[in-house]
């Protein structure tokens, strides 16, 4: 995936606010939190996020929004994205890069190709007990190549260099060295979410995540917002962490990937998403 211009070397446009973002629509299986006739702003917490609090990193072309690449390979297509919305997405991508569509239930258009889906499931603040942490420390752009590290190890999803810029990221460590962590990443109105939990394997069974998870959790409560989480379906044994914590499942997702035409405005038809 390109990194700030077009396929047609048009620089991606920096979001400077919500407007020109498509307005919110309701969708099958929304949550009860949803009012009647509209979309939750968790709906598509990324186009929330990017048109609203997290508009200073948002790369833009037409109505597709994307953070750059070094910080989160999160984007955000409208809620019914067009024949036009895919060619932005394709133009701002590049001929053959794969793009993240997570959340994504729609149809990509013929040429286009699903290389990979992974059923999600989505989480929000129910009762947590949220509170400090006097062992968490803040971590800052010195503990990048730690927290890199650490991530590569226990794969709790994507985590570049620079996402350490998107909120609070908390660790703890054991002898100087970092062996958990938690943090923010999406931001949409009144919600942030928390991310990149995890913990070395040598230090598993002690309760570092829940710690973790509490104490990023505290900290959004005390802006007046309200925490919420994505995980694999299939990640049980994250799922009955959740649940025992606070955590009510709001509403099952999807993380796809696809692969943008090799040559650009081929076939308009569109193919459904299994």
């Amino acid at each position: 995936m390109s990194h700030g211009t077009s396929e047609s070397g048009r620089a991606a446009e920096p979001q400077a606010g919500p407007g020109g973002v498509p307005g919110p629509r309701r969708r099958a299986g929304a949550a009860p939190e949803a009012a009647a006739g509209a979309r939750h702003v968790l709906d598509n917490p990324a186009l929330a996020s990017l048109a609203g609090p997290h508009a200073h990193f948002a790369e833009r072309r037409g109505r597709v929004l994307r953070y750059p690449v070094d910080v989160s390979p999160w984007l955000a297509l409208p809620d019914e994205p067009d024949a036009e919305d895919w060619a932005d997405l394709a133009a701002l991508a590049g001929p053959g890069a794969e793009v993240p569509l997570p959340g994504f239930r729609g149809e990509v258009p013929a040429g286009w190709e699903i290389t990979s889906r992974v059923e999600g499931v989505q989480f929000v603040d129910d009762g947590l007990a949220a509170a400090p942490d006097p062992e968490a420390v803040r971590l800052g752009p010195a503990d990048v190549p730690e927290m890199l590290d650490l991530v590569a190890r226990t794969r709790p999803g994507p985590f570049e260099p620079r996402t350490i810029e998107l909120g609070t990221y908390l660790g703890i460590r054991r002898e100087g060295a970092l062996v958990a962590m938690a943090g923010e990443r999406l931001h949409p109105p009144g919600w942030t979410e928390i991310s990149a939990v995890c913990t070395d394997p040598a230090f598993r069974g002690e309760g570092l995540a829940t710690r973790l998870v509490l104490a990023v959790a505290h900290g959004v409560r005390a802006r007046g917002e309200t925490p919420f989480l994505h995980t694999g379906a299939g990640n049980t044994g994250a799922i009955r962490l959740y649940e025992s914590l606070g955590f009510r499942l709001r509403r099952r997702t999807a993380f796809l990937a696809a692969r943008v035409p090799e040559r650009l405005g081929e076939g308009r038809e569109a193919v459904p998403v299994p």
